[in-house]
């Protein structure tokens, strides 16, 4: 079962090959070597990043219509009437 990469780790990972392509003694086929792995990271913490951006946005729409649903004064009064 492959272990999933935190987005964390992956970042940390992004900042490292950035950090080796910034390096003058990384040769040629190194660098193309880290710029793709760099490539593939970016596009999927990316997609990480606009799965999150959705969900809060979901989340805050559920909660603007919750504050503003009407509150229903008959079945409070029913609940006390127990």
């Amino acid at each position: 079962m492959p272990t999933k990469i935190t987005f964390e780790k992956q970042l940390a990972r992004l900042e490292e090959i950035v950090s080796k392509l910034e390096e003058e003694q990384t040769d040629l086929d190194a660098s193309v070597k880290l710029f793709e792995e760099g490539v593939v990271l970016s596009k999927e913490l990316s997609q990480k990043l606009e799965t999150v951006k959705f969900k809060v946005e979901e989340l805050k729409k559920k909660g603007a219509e919750m504050l503003t649903a009407p509150f229903d004064t008959e079945l409070a009064e029913d609940d006390n009437a127990q």
